[in-house]
């Protein structure tokens, strides 16, 4: 199984469930949730923080927030 891409982009949005709205740095939208150590820790994040995001090798459209920056 391959991972997908690595992608630094920014919060434009909490949504239920923990899920962000990320707008990516060639403009793309993204829905991702944390992943595992960012969830853990509770990392909170706020409109307009940079954050790592992987994206799902299915639906470039989803992805998991790695870390923030």
């Amino acid at each position: 199984m391959s991972s997908g891409a690595n992608v630094e982009a920014t919060v434009v949005e909490e949504r239920p469930n923990a899920v962000y709205e990320l707008r990516s740095e060639k403009g793309h939208r993204v829905l991702a949730s944390l992943a595992g150590n960012a969830d853990r820790n509770f990392v909170k994040l706020a409109p307009g923080d940079r954050v790592e995001v992987e994206l799902s090798p299915q639906d470039p459209t989803r992805g998991k927030v790695r870390r923030k920056i």
